[in-house]
């Protein structure tokens, strides 16, 4: 081919290529058409190539278009056309088309999306290729017939290089076609898929087809390039377009854009080679494998190929050793296109019949020369999952979505796969990991965790009828499990799979791994499904959850097989299992039915498919769950003791499934039986030495036994040493135990224990034993025993043992032994001694006869004169001794041996120690001996007695008390129990002593207790004494003055009355000598100070008169100690006057007031006493002065009764507050006072302190500082008048305010002070009033204005949203509530825990406005994906089963304090559910008639209402009737029925409004009907409009032939209907109250759950309490851990200096420095300072609250709307990042800025703002690595953002650095960002909220054991126990009365049909009766 031009740049220029010619080369020209027109341009071609005008002139593009001049004026420059002699003549030779295949700019764009979505853990080949199949299958869409898809693995060397082929029979690609392809991410939307621009067609969306197989699925202009790059390096397009000669050739390598890159030359050019099919002459010989491929071109109308060379090594070794896998899984892609919409179901019609374009995916893998290729048709896969899915269900369920405005649909398929017997028929998936028969071993069944599907999602979703793998949609909310009210076992919910199809209205990833928006689209609200029948869409809008709810219910009947569990027992928990989440809870069960056979406890079983085969006993049937009664289950496990027990001695649980169900009962049987005769049997005991022992023997103690050899047989008789083997794989050792263990009485003891092993020489074998000393019973026993374990048991079983019964005896009496004596003898006392007599071992036995006991003693002298020996069983007794002799004082402690024998034993002899003591009373001693005994009067007398025995002795014995007697006195007693003796002290003797004379007295003594000892008299004398008696004194001045006792004496005031003397006397009036003893005992009562030498001489101290003329006093002289005195008064009076006495009334005076009350004037003596001397006319001569007095009212006034001057008049009205002097004169007499001036009257009030102003304050916040009111008078003077109360009002009214106190008085200091603890009221401006009131005026006062802002964190109301229109069917469900919590702005508050809001639901009765305690209280629902974060949901709740009006509340709880928000009440209806039933509106008895005239009535006054299924009335708007008729039970057909009156067997009652009323319905007068038999009276409604069919009410009656017996069974009858109600109501009660316990041990439960696990997590914490622990020990480490976090909290950090008054305004976040916290300081600095600009900016959420603001401050304040700003989302990696791989190693630890911001509060606004602020600017460590960092961004063709430096610099986005714009300022310059808590602060945040949890955790823990324990009284009180008993005796009543009933004779007799012709008594007044 030749080439002639060059193209020109800058103009348009055209290739152009003569074909012409049948040469191998063709001339090419590059035409210049600048300018040209179609013309002008043919003539320039005719120029160029010398054509003459006649020439056909045939001009085509590339792809054979005809050149037309409006083709011509759309070719882009640098097109290539054709000069040719015909349209469709072929190429003689190849040519060149220059193409560029720049990628489009979505690559930039939607680059991110392939990234995130193509990032799972999967194969990749198989999807790789799916890319290629997509494009083929869009290829040959269009085909009329098969559309074939070739792949062929070209891995045989001798064809060349490994290569992977895509062959298809589409419609090829043309030239543009190929470029376009060529382009990256030029989707089909945007292709220009013709030469010319003018002819390009847009995209046409298909028409929509079944299951969206269009196949549509080329999409986006990137999957096959990276699916072939992916495999190879190479891919090499060959395509032959419909319609055109020639194939398009295109090669796009790796290499080649290597080279290009490294020449420098541009890379995304390259050229389309144009050829004839079958040229292969440009393959190299390395690609001849392309040659036979090239070669089948020839005869082809259309077809591409797409060859991948280069193929990657590990792609060849997967593609040849995973073909299975990766053909399966293309197979699973495209098995709807494969095998069409109904996919390969192969019980159906043949394959591909519901296919119309049938499509072969045909797979030839070549690998060696001698070995087959392998080949494979997708058709012919089976093992695919949908393949599976579809052949393993038994029914399907078609639904359709529809997903709103962009008209999406989905189609939807559920297929149900039901359980058969033992197993889950769900297909598995080859992928996932299979259970282990260790797993099944263990007992834990596969299907307890993953059911059928188990954590499967239910959907696959295919796109365009091809599979999206990635993508998988779980469930939906209709066709997911209940969490209440469900009727359909768990297991249905995991036993359907499900498939999506979707159109291309649902975004998928670029390379179809993915869904973009699938899920979110059908999760959407507004998407609406629907059920399909039969291919249609249902015509009526249903419910989609009710239908899938049927549909499954009917699966589940149809074909589930299921094991069905009986007889349920208990719920136990199973500490066997690993797993500790499913320990509990297990469902145990006495059978199971299987199969349609019965496994009950108890029978032999076989295993089969376990490890080892079982055979053993059933011990209980165990099922997963909580179940109470019957059930049909998946399966179970069973738990088996294994048999032979004695053998295994083992229990194993086992799946239900490995029972063997063809194990017959003989075979398990004899099996068992076989291994039980192996047990080791009985025991054979020998006696090698002849000398057995009898059973019950009675031998000597001492007498040996044994020795024995020991055998262990079978039961076959054949000795054993070792367990036959069982679970073990060598047999257990055997020994023989002996024990021989004696009997007591109270308890066995074992005295001998020895264990035999077993020897080959000589067995079991045990010594002789020859220690049995000890009396009693014995047993010998022995036992086979596990030589390991030493247990005598295996298996439940015991070994076998031997027993052997005997008696020990005593032997002959050989010593004795002293029994217990008394530890002292007493002289003259007999005493017994007895002797215990003893055999060699020390046992008691029977003494010798005719024993004659011997005693002797050294020391004393024994009388044996007395002595007797008696002798009682082994006791000999020696009675009848005494001890004789004195026993001296010294000696009474030394003890004494008496020596006992007793002749003729072995141990004859034994010696007793003795203390002899004194013997009893005899007499008393008395000292002094002499007589009469003396004693002075006044004075006490002592005696001295001793008690003697019969010897003299001195003895004490018990009670040994002597009293002593003398007249006139008290009794004296002494105690002599102790020593013997005792001294006795009598009171002093006072007697009177007349004229000097002594008096005589009589003293005796006696011993109390002892009359037999004489009592002893003593004479007492007693003499006068000398003590003093008298007391005189006198006055020596005046001989005459004697002071008389009791004697008043004047004196004046202040003197002293001297020279006092006193004299003493005795008894008989002698003066007492004064003595210095004598003169101690005076006292006298005026002073402490005497002289007592003067005392001696008879003087005392001088008497100081009082000062004051009242102050009398009381004077007295005593003498001590004889109580002898003398007393007198003195009354002070008056002395001369010295000065002028003022007497104030008050000492203050208010400013301007005049003081209150008189000031009193008198003249007084130096004591202060009123002389009374002034006169009258003194008033003119008295005067008074001060500072500031106004004496204009000022008086004297004269008083004549005190004789003194009243003032009057004071006050003062000028000068400052404090003291004042007044001074008065008189004459030469002056006096001042002082008086206090204080403030005057309350005239202001004064604010002395308050908050800084402007005051702003949060609506219901407080005001931190308080508010101080000073009260004050007309000059400002603080007034401290407590009288004056001072109150606090708000302007307007509207404002509430909250103070400690609103009204209040005044302190001492005249202030107020007010603590506001919350202001609440409307956003606006108010002023608080201070003003003060003093009997009852006002005194003005301040006032203080303050702003009221909303508070964004107060709770206000609760609203709630839900469905008005909705109806509220009783025992429904509610429609969903969603309630907000709206704040005082207006706004949702999200802040609180979902536990903390319920809703209430009451019946209404009472007009109340919080919820009563008998509401029920209901908690939210879990919130769901794409429902709104500030709502809280309840949903799926029930409505009441009662119709009537209720009332629905919700309450918010706010606080710990029990502060509860409530919502308005919500009246709704609760209307009565669908009809379903007819029943009577009160119970009816059961009636009991009989054919006489007198008992033939059924119902009397009976109405029958129309019922939903809750009993509520149900039909008022349904008419029709109701049909009575009578039937038997059973459906008896052989028995008679009794006829009605008129000898109808049915009557008819008209039903109005859902009501019948039947006044009476009897039976006919000698009806048939067999005696005492049962029937059904049936009352049948029969209503049209009613659309589902109504339950009949049947009433069960007896009837009996004879009225006698009729009647009998009435009142039986009655009585057991009273019962039946009776135990009814019972058992209902004792039901509630189990259900309570029941429901109180599950709180428990889950309270010891979250008490544990929060322990735990503590634990985890290094947080660990004692158990129990204590809440004082949670208290003390909280409080701990709170003031370890104030500290770190009040410790100094870096803070914002910024003050921010605009946060917590409505939509305000806050100024831009309050927003964010930086840990590190020197980001913090540069971060400051780069932003420094807007860090006082306020940031709003709406661009009303910024205007709002710009408003408030004139424009003053900057302000930022968010919902005016624009950032891109998602955060893009570092510039030096791209697609996760680093482009260079950067220096400096590069970071975003913005990383390294902390938002303290609402972080997604947070992060627009400061995205929008910072943008993508980076920080880095230096300005170096700054510089290196941006310019290898750049040099890699991409904008470097701003850096900054830690150092303080910038380097900006357009590169420039330094000068102080591009330095930072110091720290101390620049308002900075906070620094956050420290993390340990967070931490200690963390462990206060978990030791809050854990103690709210234990209080709840505490409070329901507390709860639980009540219970459990209660079910054990008396009450519940009589009503248990009261249950037990109804129901026995009921059992007696059943048992009368039925033991009611049978007639045979039965009445035949009377006269027809009897008139009916059935009157109807509401309805009408008709007969038939």
């Amino acid at each position: 081919m030749q080439s002639s031009g060059s193209v020109q740049r800058g103009g348009k220029s055209i290739r152009v290529y003569d074909f012409r010619s049948e040469k191998k080369t063709a001339k090419c020209c590059n035409l210049e058409t600048t300018g040209l027109d179609f013309n002008r341009f043919v003539q320039l071609i005719r120029k160029e190539f010398q054509l003459r005008k006649n020439d056909v002139l045939v001009l085509t593009t590339t792809d054979r278009k005809v050149l037309t001049p409006d083709r011509f004026e759309n070719l882009p420059d640098g097109s290539t056309i054709y000069l040719l002699k015909q349209k469709h003549q072929d190429l003689p030779c190849a040519t060149e088309e220059q193409i560029d295949f720049t990628p489009h700019y979505n690559t930039l764009t939607k680059s991110g999306a392939s990234v995130y979505y193509a990032s799972e853990d999967q194969k990749s080949l198989p999807y790789a290729l799916a890319e290629l199949i997509d494009n083929s299958l869009s290829a040959t869409s269009k085909n009329k017939g098969v559309r074939t898809v070739e792949i062929q693995m070209m891995f045989d060397e001798t064809f060349g290089k490994p290569a992977v082929i895509v062959l298809d029979n589409g419609c090829g690609m043309t030239s543009k076609q190929l470029n376009n392809w060529a382009v990256y991410r030029l989707s089909k939307f945007m292709r220009e898929n013709s030469t010319v621009a003018s002819e390009n067609e847009g995209y046409v969306r298909p028409d929509p087809v079944p299951r969206s197989l269009n196949s549509d699925m080329s999409y986006f202009g990137v999957g096959g390039k990276q699916a072939a790059f992916h495999i190879g390096s190479s891919v090499r397009m060959i395509s032959k377009p419909v319609g055109s000669p020639d194939v398009h050739e295109l090669i796009l390598s790796k290499d080649e854009f290597e080279r290009k890159e490294k020449n420098k030359e541009y890379v995304y050019k390259e050229v389309i080679r144009n050829r004839k099919p079958g040229d292969s002459t440009h393959v190299k010989e390395d690609e001849r494998c392309l040659r036979p491929l090239i070669a089948e071109e020839v005869g082809k109308e259309s077809f591409t190929a797409v060859v991948i060379t280069g193929v990657k090594r590990e792609h060849i070794i997967s593609l040849k050793n995973d073909f299975n896998m990766w053909t399966r899984e293309l197979a699973h892609i495209y098995h709807y296109y494969i095998h069409g919409v109904n996919g390969n179901d192969m019980s159906s019609c043949p394959p591909g019949s519901d296919n119309p374009s049938i499509i072969d995916i045909q797979i030839t893998l070549r690998e060696k020369p001698n070995k087959c290729p392998c080949a494979i048709n997708l058709r012919e896969v089976e093992s695919d999952m949908q393949t599976q899915y579809i052949n393993a269900a038994k029914d399907t369920f078609e639904f359709r979505a529809s997903t709103g405005p962009d008209n999406g649909t989905v189609e939807g398929i559920l297929r149900y796969h039901p359980f058969l017997y033992d197993k889950e028929t769900y297909p598995e998936d080859p992928s996932a990991k299979q259970d282990t028969a260790e797993e099944d071993d263990l007992g834990v069944e596969s299907g307890l965790l993953n059911k059928a599907r188990g954590k499967r999602p239910i959907f696959e979703c295919f796109w365009n009828g091809r599979l999206i793998p990635y993508t998988t949609v779980f469930e939906f909310d209709w066709c997911s499990q209940p969490s209440k009210g469900a009727t359909l076992p768990p297991e249905c919910y995991s036993r359907f799979s499900g498939v999506l199809f979707t159109d291309d209205r649902f975004e998928v990833s670029t390379n179809k791994l993915k869904f973009m928006d699938l899920e979110i689209k059908l999760r959407n609200k507004d998407t609406i499904f629907s059920t399909v029948v039969k291919g249609q869409k249902s015509a009526k809008r249903s419910n989609i959850q009710k239908e899938f709810t049927q549909w499954l219910q009917s699966c589940h009947e149809k074909y589930d097989k299921q094991v069905k569990f009986l007889g349920f027992k208990e719920t136990i928990t199973r500490e066997d299992v690993p797993t500790k989440k499913i320990q509990h809870p297990w469902a145990t069960f006495s059978s199971i039915e299987w199969d349609k056979k019965i496994y009950k406890i108890g029978q032999h079983v076989k295993s089969q498919k376990t490890q080892t085969i079982m055979y053993g006993t059933v011990a209980r049937f165990l099922l997963f769950g909580n179940h109470d009664g019957d059930v049909y289950a998946t399966g179970g496990l069973v738990e088996l003791i294994r048999e032979p027990r004695a053998l295994y001695n083992q229990t194993k649980v086992i799946l239900i499934s490995k029972i063997d169900r063809t194990a017959t009962d003989e075979a398990i049987r004899r099996h068992i039986d076989n291994d039980l005769a192996k047990l080791p049997e009985k025991l054979i005991v020998d006696w090698p030495e002849k000398n057995p022992w009898p059973q019950k023997a009675v031998y000597p103690a001492g007498t040996p036994l044994g020795p024995f050899k020991v055998e262990i047989l079978d039961k076959n008789g054949k000795s054993l040493s070792r367990m036959p083997t069982g679970v073990q794989a060598t047999g257990l050792k055997l020994s023989i135990k002996l024990q021989v263990t004696l009997h007591d009485g109270k308890e066995d003891k074992v005295v001998i224990h020895n264990v035999a092993l077993h020897s080959p020489k000589w067995g079991f074998w045990f010594n002789k034993i020859e220690n049995l000393s000890g009396l009693g019973k014995y047993t010998l026993t022995m036992n086979t025993m596990i030589s390991d374990t030493s247990k005598t048991e295996y298996g439940e079983r015991p070994l076998p043992s031997y027993k052997l019964n005997f008696t020990i005896k005593e032997g002959n009496a050989e010593s004795f032994v002293v029994g217990e004596l008394s530890p002292s003898f007493y002289v003259g006392v007999p005493f017994d001694i007895s002797l215990l007599i003893k055999d060699r071992f020390g046992h008691s036995t029977t003494p010798p006869p005719k024993l004659q006991p011997e005693l002797k003693c050294r020391a004393l002298d024994l009388d044996l004169s007395c002595m007797t020996v008696g002798s009682c069983g082994s006791t000999v007794t020696i009675g009848g001794v005494r001890a004789k002799g004195k026993v001296l004082v010294h000696t009474q402690s030394k003890t004494h041996d008496l020596e006992v024998t007793l002749p003729g034993l072995r141990e004859d002899t034994q010696i007793i120690t003795i203390n002899l003591l004194p013997g009893n009373p005899h007499s008393i001693h008395v000292t002094p001996e002499e007589n009469p005994v003396q004693v002075e009067n006044g004075n006490m007398i002592k005696f001295t007695v001793e008690i003697h025995d019969e010897a003299g002795n001195i003895t004490a014995r018990p009670k040994q008390i002597v009293r002593c007697q003398v007249p006139g006195l008290p009794l004296v007693t002494a105690d002599c129990s102790s020593t013997g003796a005792g001294l006795l002290v009598t009171k002093p003797i006072n007697l009177k002593i007349i004229k000097g004379e002594p008096q005589k007295l009589q003293v005796q003594f006696t011993l109390i207790s002892h009359k037999r000892v004489a009592p002893v008299e003593k004479e007492l004398e007693v003499l006068p004494s000398t003590r003093v008696a008298m007391m005189e004194l006198y006055c020596r001045n005046d001989e005459n003055l004697v002071l008389r006792n009791n004697e008043k004496i004047e004196w004046a005031a202040g003197g002293v009355l001297e020279n006092l003397y006193y004299r003493l006397y005795d008894e008989a009036g002698r003066e007492v000598p004064l003595t210095a003893e004598t003169a101690s005992k005076i006292k006298v009562n005026w002073t402490n100070r005497i002289n007592q030498k003067a005392l001696i001489q008879g003087k005392l101290p001088d008497v100081h008169v009082a000062e004051q003329v009242k102050d009398e006093r009381f004077y007295q002289v005593s003498y001590q100690d004889q109580s002898v005195s003398i007393s007198f008064t003195v009354v002070p009076h008056p002395d001369e006057p010295t000065r002028l006495r003022a007497t104030l009334p008050h000492c203050t005076v208010k400013l301007g007031e005049i003081l209150p009350g008189d000031i009193k004037l008198e003249l007084v003596d130096r004591h202060d006493n009123a002389t009374k001397t002034l006169k009258a006319a003194c008033v003119r001569h008295m005067t008074v002065g001060a500072d500031g007095l106004d004496k204009s009212a000022i008086a004297f006034t004269w008083q004549e009764s005190s004789s003194s001057v009243v003032l009057t008049g004071v006050c003062f009205n000028a000068g400052s507050l404090g003291p004042r002097e007044l001074c008065f004169r008189y004459s030469s007499y002056v006096e001042r006072t002082t008086i206090k001036v204080t403030a005057g009257l309350p005239a202001q009030l004064k604010l002395v302190s308050e908050p800084e102003q402007p005051l702003q304050v949060l609506n219901d916040h407080r005001i931190s500082t308080p508010f101080l009111i000073q009260l004050c008078d007309n000059w400002g003077n603080p007034s401290p008048d407590q009288r004056v109360v001072v109150k606090l009002k708000s302007s307007p009214q509207t404002l509430k305010v909250m103070a400690a106190v609103t009204s209040q008085p005044v302190n001492a200091k005249g202030q107020a002070s007010f603590n506001v603890t919350s202001v609440s009221g409307p956003k606006g401006y108010y002023q608080l009033e201070f003003k003060g009131l003093f009997n009852n005026k006002p005194i003005p006062g301040p006032s203080v204005n303050l702003t009221i802002i909303p508070d964004p964190h107060k709770p206000v109301r609760l609203a709630v949203n839900f469905d008005t229109y909705a109806r509220f069917l009783a025992g429904g469900i509610f429609p969903v509530f969603s309630v907000t919590v709206v704040s005082d702005e207006g706004s949702p508050i999200t802040s609180f825990n979902p536990a903390a809001v319920s809703m209430f639901v009451w019946k209404k009765e009472l007009a109340v406005k919080l919820p009563p305690p008998t509401a029920i209280e209901l908690k939210c629902s879990k919130p769901m994906e794409n429902e709104r974060s500030d709502c809280f949901y309840f949903r799926d709740k029930n409505i009441p089963e009662h119709a009537g009006e209720y009332i629905l509340q919700f309450s918010l709880h706010i606080d710990t304090n029990k502060q509860v928000l409530h919502s308005e009440q919500i009246s709704v209806p609760v209307v009565a559910n669908h009809p379903v039933k007819l029943e009577p509106s009160t119970h009816t008895p059961t009636p009991v008639v009989s054919c006489s005239s007198t008992s033939q009535t059924l119902v009397e006054n009976l109405t029958l209402r129309i019922m939903d299924s809750y009993g509520n009335q149900a039909g008022q708007d349904l008419d029709g009737q109701v049909v009575a008729f009578i039937k038997c039970p059973n459906e008896e057909i052989n028995k008679s029925l009794p006829l009605f009156e008129g000898t109808a067997t049915s009557c008819h009652i008209s039903l109005v409004e859902g009501k019948a009323h039947i006044t009476r319905l009897a039976i006919k007068e000698n009806s048939p009907g067999e005696d005492s038999s049962s029937y059904i009276l049936v009352f049948k409604p029969e209503v049209p409009t009613c659309p589902t069919p109504l339950a009949s009410y049947e009433l069960p009656f007896l009837f009996y032939n004879d009225a006698e017996n009729q009647k009998k069974v009435t009142q039986l009858t009655r009585k057991k209907d009273e019962l039946s109600n009776e135990v009814k109501r019972y058992q209902k009660n004792l039901m509630l109250r189990k259900e309570l316990f029941d429901a109180t041990k599950v709180q428990q439960m889950n309270a010891n759950k979250k008490e544990a696990d929060l322990r735990n997590k503590l634990s985890l914490k290094n947080m660990r309490f004692t158990q129990p622990a204590s809440i004082s020990d949670i208290d003390r480490l909280l409080q701990e851990k709170r003031a370890e976090a104030d500290r770190i909290k009040s410790a100094s950090r870096r803070v914002c200096r910024l003050e921010d008054k605009f946060r917590g305004q409505q939509d305000v976040l806050g100024k831009v420095g309050c927003l964010a916290l930086v840990e590190d300081d020197i980001a913090a600095w540069v971060i400051s300072w780069i932003i420094s600009g807007d860090m006082n900016c306020v940031i709003t959420r709406t661009t009303e609250a910024a205007q709002r603001i710009y408003n408030d401050t004139q424009g003053q304040q900057e302000v930022m709307a968010l919902d005016a700003v624009h950032i891109q989302l998602g955060n893009r990696p570092l510039p030096h990042i791209r697609n996760g791989q680093m482009l260079f190693d950067p220096p400096g630890n590069p970071v975003y800025a913005r990383d390294l911001l902390i938002y303290p509060h609402d972080r997604d606004s947070c992060e627009i703002v400061f995205k929008n602020l910072l943008g993508d600017t980076i920080l880095i460590d230096d300005l170096d690595s700054a510089t290196f960092y941006r310019r290898a961004v750049v040099q890699r063709k991409m904008p470097c953002p701003t850096i900054l430096t830690r150092q303080g610099n910038k380097v900006s986005s357009k590169g420039k650095f330094g000068g102080l714009h591009n330095t930072a300022p110091p720290m101390n310059r620049l308002l900075m960002f906070g620094a956050p808590l420290p993390q340990q602060c967070y931490t200690l945040m963390d462990d206060i909220d978990l030791l809050a949890q854990y103690k709210i955790a234990l209080q709840k823990r505490e409070q329901v054991e507390q709860d639980l324990k009540h219970e459990i009284e209660e079910m054990k009180s008396p009450e519940t126990q009589k009503k248990q008993q009261k249950l037990q005796e109804a129901a026995q009543q009921l059992k007696e009365i059943n048992s009368l009933l039925a033991s009611t004779p049978v007639r045979p007799v039965k009445r035949g049909s009377m006269d027809a012709g009897e008139s009916s008594s059935i009157s109807a007044k509401r309805g009408r009766l008709q007969f038939k």
